[in-house]
């Protein structure tokens, strides 16, 4: 199921949200030198990067102790005699590791569905309050992430966490909107109108099952991804739509097409 548009037309140009998506893609090509499907991921740059502004969880869990990526293997040492002088300040990675990506499809794919449904969460609370819930939102996944695997020296990057917060503000303000979405059935595919509420719950259901899985899953079977990153910025999103959000746009009426 792939999300392609919604039907609630913005009032105001969505400026943030924008420039957020030009920022990720800007520090995708440009920062992080991102190719097609990331480039050499054992070039020292990459890994460098990676170390530097990456989110460890287990810097923030342990304060003073730094993480680097020390092999091109991926081998990670964690210790207080790690940090370099270029090195930035383990409180300042969560906000640089929500601009960075693993991939291509991973910058498009946050791209898209921040653009779906960011432009309307950003009408219905301004520009300012935008940036702050997304902000917020973006933390509030990686304390989730953290909370659940404190200890991990593997480091978080991406956008999704946030964007989660963008979905779960949404699900509330615009239950009744329908999303344009293309639904792949085996070697087949196909176009139809679906309720918000329907294409958010069941994303939303995939990140608490996946998650699920990764618990019970002791090789951490999760592919990579942080599920509940997903969840913890989901769960901020409703919990806070309501103290941002100052006005919401009536959901066009569906007419029937003969």
């Amino acid at each position: 199921m792939f999300p392609l548009k919604d039907n609630i037309p913005t009032e105001h140009f969505p400026v943030v949200t924008v420039a957020i998506i030009a920022l990720n893609v800007i520090a995708y090509f440009f920062w992080q030198k991102g190719g097609i499907t990331f480039g050499d991921p054992s070039s020292v740059h990459y890994l460098q990067n990676l170390s530097d502004y990456g989110a460890f969880p287990y810097e923030l869990t342990h304060p003073g102790d730094h993480c680097a990526i020390v092999t091109t293997a991926g081998q990670v040492v964690c210790e207080p005699q790690v940090k370099l002088q270029s090195q930035p300040s383990t409180w300042l990675t969560p906000f640089t590791a929500m601009f960075m990506h693993g991939g291509l499809l991973h910058l498009g794919g946050n791209m898209l569905f921040l653009w779906i449904f960011g432009n309307n969460v950003e009408d219905s609370m301004g520009p300012i309050r935008f940036v702050a819930f997304y902000l917020l939102g973006g933390l509030a996944a990686l304390a989730g992430q953290v909370l659940v695997d404190p200890g991990s020296q593997v480091p978080t990057l991406g956008a999704s966490g946030a964007i989660a917060g963008v979905l779960g503000g949404y699900i509330l303000l615009y239950p009744r909107a329908r999303v344009l979405t293309l639904i792949f059935i085996i070697l087949f595919f196909t176009i139809v109108e679906i309720p918000a509420s329907v294409v958010l719950a069941i994303w939303f259901a995939q990140q608490l099952l996946f998650g699920a899985l990764d618990l019970t899953d002791p090789t951490g079977g999760g592919g990579g991804v942080a599920y509940f990153a997903h969840i913890g910025g989901f769960v901020f999103g409703l919990a806070a739509i309501r103290a941002f959000a100052q006005r919401v746009k009536s959901v066009p009426p569906r007419y029937p097409v003969y």
